[in-house]
């Protein structure tokens, strides 16, 4: 089963004094790319969050923001006294310039910036342990909606191999009757411009022996049925990340469709080249979102 790499994931929790929040959004992306936004107190386990996210998410652009509230008088913060006796000090220089009563200014110190602050401490091994929950449960709703969106992808990939396929077998089917055409076509333009009594048969027959095996196809469709069967053994195999070798595998198919019109010289056989191209380059769009 196929997963997209695109998906959303939201765990909010309260344990104990605090409430841990987490949400992440992931895009496609060739490698893993994170902006992980974590409050100060879980700084000194980042390198395990950011570990715990690549397992789980393997490949895409990732955003994951992380908040953590501590509830009621358990919420700890400082006071920086120095801070205030600085502010104090010019406030009541100015308040005796200007005659102001200061009595009643500290509650307005106390709304000054950096005087109260939450304090620098950390959560214990047991409090993460708990977050790591509640990061878990986010990342599996995040990987529930990759899966979701990446059945629909494989139908759609399955689809368009299926369709070039169909067409390959077209062009077998166009195959004979192209070879026969183009040799009457040049013992035609032979007859017309050298004339039936001059022709060398020997050397003709080896010049379109050397000529036919130029244009022939049989082994770019040989090798493109063996391509999309692959594809189709690679989405229903057990990997987890798969895009890069999909996406490796249709540029090979892609080689195989062109150098079939390059030596086509059918218009029909071109029109099922085309269509091939179609399907084609609709399936790099699309696989352009698989893990």
């Amino acid at each position: 089963m196929l997963k997209s790499m695109t998906g959303f994931g939201r765990s909010e929790k309260t344990i104990g004094e605090k409430t841990f929040l987490v949400e992440v959004k992931a895009l496609n992306g060739k490698q893993f790319e994170l902006q992980l936004k974590l409050p100060p107190l879980l700084k000194p386990y980042e390198f395990d969050i950011r570990n715990i996210l690549q397992e789980q998410l393997v490949r895409g652009t990732v955003d994951c923001y992380v908040s953590i509230k501590q509830n009621g008088a358990s919420r700890p913060v400082i006071i920086n006294t120095d801070l205030i006796k600085a502010y104090y000090a010019q406030i009541k220089d100015l308040a005796a310039e200007l005659q102001i009563d200061t009595n009643a200014v500290l509650s307005s110190l106390l709304r000054l910036p950096e005087v109260v602050s939450p304090s620098n401490e950390i959560i214990n091994e047991g409090d993460f342990n708990d977050f790591k929950k509640v990061l878990i449960s986010a990342l599996s709703e995040l990987n529930n909606h990759r899966e979701e969106e990446g059945a629909s992808l494989q139908k759609d990939l399955l689809s368009r191999i299926d369709n070039i396929k169909t067409q390959e077998e077209a062009i077998l089917v166009l195959e004979p009757n192209r070879k026969v055409r183009i040799k009457d076509e040049i013992n035609k333009l032979l007859n017309e411009h050298v004339g039936k009594d001059n022709i060398d048969n020997n050397r003709m027959e080896q010049e379109l022996i050397y000529y036919m095996e130029k244009i022939d196809i049989h082994e770019e469709q040989i090798r493109l049925r063996q391509h999309c069967e692959y594809f189709n053994d690679i989405i229903h195999g057990t990997d987890i990340s798969k895009g890069k070798k999909l996406s490796f595998l249709l540029q090979e198919i892609g080689r195989e469709i062109n150098t079939t019109g390059s030596k086509a010289y059918d218009a029909d056989i071109q029109k099922c080249v085309v269509k091939m191209k179609d399907e084609l380059e609709k399936a790099k769009e699309q696989i352009l979102n698989v893990l």
